[in-house]
This record gives C-alpha cells, sequence and structure tokens, in this order.
C-alpha cells in the first residue's frame, strides 16, 4: 500500500507542511485543489500552486473538486505530477478530460462522493489509472471516515477482479491507524489531519502502513 499525504489539514503552513512530507518515506504529496463551485471552499489560485510545488522532489498526486476540471490541466501539467483526479460529477465530458490528461503522459483518474452510484464508474474504468473514493464529503479536512465507503470499496475490488481491470483504487477523507483497517487491498491511502497535526509525521505514516 502507498501513502499519499494531504497538507490540507495542518498545524503548519503549506510550505512547512510541505518541507515535513518531503522528508519522510511518504509516496505522494496529495493536492487538494477547490474552486468554491464544486465545493463550498476556495483553496487556490494555479500560479502560486504551481510556484509552491514545481520544485518539490516526491510524486504529486492531484486531486481536482473543480466544476470543468479540464481548463486545469495545461498549467498543472507543467509540475509533471503522478496522478490528475477528477470528479465524475463534475463534468460532462468525462472522455474528453481522460484524453486531455492522458495526452499530458500523465495519469488519469476519477473521483466519487460518498453518496454516488459507483456503476457511473462503469463505461470509464477500462481508461483510468486510478478510482479516487472520497469516505467525506469533499471540501474541507478533519471529517471523520463515513463508513459507505466501505462498500464502494468491496463494489470496486469485485468490478476490478471481473472484468480484469487495472486501475488502482485510492481512498481519501477520516484516515487513520483505525479506520485504515476496515479497507484492505487499498492501493493508495490518503491522509491528511492524522498526519499533518501531528508532531512526528513520519510516526503516523508509519503506523499507517503498520495497521494495514
Amino acid at each position: 500500500m502507498e501513502i499519499s499525504v494531504s497538507y490540507l489539514s495542518s498545524k503548519y503552513d503549506i510550505k512547512k507542511t510541505i518541507d515535513l512530507i518531503e522528508m519522510t518515506n511518504a509516496d505522494y504529496i496529495h493536492v487538494d485543489l477547490m474552486d468554491g463551485g464544486f465545493v463550498p471552499a476556495k483553496n487556490f489560485n494555479l500560479l502560486e500552486v504551481v510556484t509552491l510545488l514545481k520544485s518539490v522532489k516526491k510524486k504529486l498526486d492531484i486531486h481536482l473538486m473543480v466544476f470543468d476540471p479540464i481548463i486545469y490541466i495545461d498549467d498543472l501539467a507543467k509540475l509533471k505530477p503522478q496522478y490528475i483526479t477528477f470528479h465524475i460529477e463534475a463534468t460532462k465530458d468525462i472522455v474528453k478530460t481522460i484524453e486531455k490528461i492522458k495526452e499530458k503522459n500523465i495519469n488519469v483518474g476519477l473521483a466519487i462522493k460518498p453518496d454516488t452510484n459507483i456503476y457511473e464508474l462503469i463505461p470509464y474504468l477500462s481508461f483510468v489509472d486510478l478510482v479516487l473514493i472520497m469516505s467525506v464529503n469533499p471540501g474541507w479536512g478533519g471529517q471523520n471516515f463515513m463508513p459507505e465507503a466501505i462498500s464502494h470499496f468491496k463494489e470496486l475490488l469485485k468490478i476490478r477482479e471481473d472484468n480484469h481491470l487495472s486501475f488502482k483504487i485510492e481512498m481519501d477523507g477520516g484516515i487513520n491507524k483505525e479506520t485504515i483497517q476496515l479497507v484492505p487491498k487499498l492501493d493508495i491511502a490518503v491522509s491528511g489531519s492524522f498526519v499533518c497535526t501531528s508532531d512526528n509525521y513520519q510516526a503516523r505514516i508509519d503506523e499507517l502502513k503498520q495497521n494495514h
């Protein structure tokens, strides 16, 4: 299992938080970008994001909580991220957005909210590299894990196996040393406040890996 650390909820400023994540053995820095439309909060300006992240060493795992995600791809591609993930609910042009990300030689992910019907993903699963299951309502950090995510996870595992597909499954929201035990076989766990509000990021990451 890989660990992607989100800096959305931290006791430090963004720059220091990213520096601290860089010092750990986390696999990715998880970048949550919110537009104030698709979710209530707005937390970025593209130029600031590119400037902030252009020199990081870790692979970037970008999660777009925005309407019309396609308009952000050209700028974000400058960061050469490992993944760009967007919400299936956020655009009518899902295939076009997938193709745009692929054109940039970036792995593409689709995200779903806790109340999304998992079967809405079916037409796209052979084209994507990642499915992100939100285990909280997207928009802000520090929420409690929603058990509905477990059934989404189990359904996706079965769909992947039955259809011989290869997408990774990621989960984001309320992930800590207890909740991670509820989702064995998870490929990527996103953890934010559990890691970033602690005094020892590496110790928390170790706990996640040990409890999986």
